[in-house]
């Protein structure tokens, strides 16, 4: 093996892990940094990332899905257990391609076969945690990687981690050995990411052949950016073209701002009976690991180094999380908002249909001409009469009185104007979700149109209605000077007038065109209607029960616009997620400069840079 110039030059904290015997070697870090506040802020943080969801289907919700549950991995798998033990053994996680030769390097670093390698891919299929007996208990506790099984055997489940121990490995210094970073089990490429994001230091392997490959860039990319310790181990290198790949690596790493990553060549050789290279091969890389796993102070800089930046890392990333789940509510909102113009909509037109005289013309106009030209409505102002002729009018005729024929005709034309309208709505809320890309996975083809029920709901609201008006005539008639006057007419009578006043834009009888052909007594019962009732009352009649109508409707239109509106809001985040995020990542960001551990993990990377005996 060869390296890339003298690794010990390359990195600050792989710089400190080459350092050879430390007076005080043999001393550990502390435990912990002496101050709960940091790890209170991450468990607020974890709470917040725990809570936050992204449900509705926006181009950003499965990133963010996927982003969300790393962070929480990081945070259980990694940071909060790293922080509790500052003096954990290092762990070195080895990630690579396909076929990069990570298990044989780890085997032959250990001396010994811990880990399956052969020709079948994927070898790792499981990941295999190896130590010194005297670190096993620490990773045999759990606290590092908790979601993982631990187990002492090879197993097919990717959820377990086999712990094996090595004598030859010095104590302070653990290898992963994770499942390739391209495997073709989807699974596997989920857990080597989630390992490598619980590595102290990430020894990268590759290959003459493949270290140009897009996916292990991805990758140190973002180690690079959340200011991990890297190493590179480029395997299976001819002799006769060690330079050149060598040379066109350097560049590459340079290129990516990667350029201190130490960079270790391992020539392509042969395996002995144990399936180990030859000790000559891996003695570089071997004695860099002695050095730093004899080293407590070199381990706690590569520890507090690789710490410090996945806690800077999480600010822009929980920032990413908060707009993501500010674009939820933003969608959610559009959505209500587009099924509330189209309701909207629906009550305008009802209104208008009040106020242009529409409702007037067809059966309402004839059945109005009826009951006022063949003079039922004088006649049935007077209460006991007119019921008595109502009677003898139906046993004669075999049809249902005048007055009786113009209040169905008021129910039929309103429950048609509200049938329309409502369908209207139901298509304009139903085609601005589809228009949504989260709206199109919410909506149901059933909310095209109106609730099964709607007809009947809507003959329900009109009769209601009309018995509200009728009972708006007796409440009028508290006024003394109402009840002297109408003591002795009929209640029915005018609230037929008042029903009909309600459609006619002036909020009286209609007159005019509308009613040319019954003219002379419309304007008759008009001047009745205001002779006895006073011109103000009759506005104030036709007002109130305008009001009232709109308000039933109103209140049918909103019904009807919650078949959405639910559906939104079973899938709203809460609306303070994005705040209670940033607010923890910012309480992260104070704790950690209050705890001093940014600026101790800066000064330890000084420090082992200005080192003579790292040169």
């Amino acid at each position: 093996m060869t390296t890339h110039g003298d690794p010990a030059t390359q990195s600050a904290a792989p710089a400190v892990a080459a350092r050879t015997g430390s007076t005080d070697a043999g001393e550990d870090p502390p435990a912990t940094t002496g101050d709960d506040t940091l790890p209170a802020a991450l468990t607020g943080l974890r709470a917040a990332v725990s809570a936050v969801r992204f449900p509705l289907a926006l181009p950003s919700a499965e990133p963010a899905r996927l982003a969300a549950g790393s962070l929480t991995d990081q945070l259980d798998d990694y940071l909060l257990p790293r922080l509790r033990r500052l003096d954990a053994p290092l762990l070195v996680v080895v990630g690579g391609s396909t076929g990069a030769g990570k298990s044989t390097l780890v085997n032959s670093l250990v001396q010994a076969r811990v880990s399956a390698a052969g020709v079948l891919r994927p070898t790792t299929r499981s990941p295999v945690l190896v130590c010194n007996p005297a670190d096993s208990t620490w990773f045999r506790r759990g606290e590092l990687l908790p979601g993982l099984t631990r187990t002492t055997g090879p197993s097919e489940d990717p959820r377990t981690l086999q712990l094996v121990t090595a004598p030859a490995l010095p104590a302070g210094l653990a290898f992963l050995d994770a499942p390739d970073i391209d495997s073709v089990v989807d699974a596997n490429r989920v857990l080597a990411g989630q390992l490598l994001a619980a590595a102290d230091l990430w020894l990268f392997v590759t290959t003459a052949a493949r270290y140009a490959d897009a996916v292990p860039w991805e990758l140190l990319r973002s180690a690079r950016a959340r200011g991990a310790v890297i190493a590179m181990v480029l395997d299976r290198v001819p002799p006769e073209a060690a330079d050149e790949i060598t040379a066109h690596l350097s560049e590459m790493l340079a290129a990516q701002d990667l350029g201190a990553a130490p960079l270790f060549v391992l020539p392509e050789t042969w395996v002995d009976g144990q399936g180990l290279l030859p000790g000559q091969a891996t003695a570089p890389l071997a004695d860099w690991f002695a050095r730093l796993a004899a080293d407590a102070d070199a381990r706690g800089a590569v520890v507090r180094q690789t710490l410090d930046g996945a806690l800077a890392a999480l600010h822009p990333a929980v920032a990413g999380l908060a707009e993501a789940a500010d674009e939820q509510v933003r969608a959610a909102d559009a959505l209500d908002e587009r099924v509330r113009a189209a309701y909207r909509g629906a009550h305008r037109t009802v209104e208008q249909g009040l106020s242009d005289g529409r409702l007037l013309r067809g059966e309402v106009l004839a059945r109005w001409q009826e009951f006022v030209g063949t003079g039922e409505f004088f006649r049935t102002l007077e209460a006991r009469i007119g019921r008595l002729r109502d009677r003898v009018f139906a046993a004669v005729t075999g049809r249902p009185a005048p007055a009786v024929e113009l209040r169905t005709a008021i129910e039929s034309q309103l429950v048609t104007l509200l049938r329309g309208v409502t369908s209207e709505a139901a298509e304009n809320a139903y085609t601005g979700w589809k228009a949504h890309p989260a709206g199109a996975a919410l909506a149901g083809p059933e909310l095209a149109h109106p609730s099964p029920d709607l007809p009947d709901r809507a003959e329900r609201l009109v009769r209601d209605w009309q018995r509200g008006v009728l009972e708006l005539v007796r409440v009028e008639g508290g006024d003394k000077r109402f009840v002297a006057r109408t003591a002795a007419y009929a209640v029915n009578a005018t609230g037929l007038a008042v029903m009909v006043a309600v459609f006619a834009s002036t909020a009286f009888i209609p007159t005019g065109l509308e009613v040319a052909a019954g003219a002379s007594t419309t304007v008759a019962a008009q001047a009745v209607l205001q002779a006895i009732f006073g011109d103000q009352a009759v506005r104030t009649l036709a007002d109130k029960a305008r009001a009232d109508l709109l308000e039933r409707v109103r209140t049918l239109l909103d019904d009807e616009a919650a078949r959405y509106l639910t559906r939104t809001e079973a899938a709203r985040p809460t609306a303070d997620a994005a705040e209670a995020l940033r607010h923890a990542a910012d309480q992260v960001e104070v704790a950690r400069h209050r705890s001093g551990f940014a600026e101790a993990a800066a000064a330890a990377r000084t420090s082992s840079a200005d080192e003579e005996g790292l040169r």
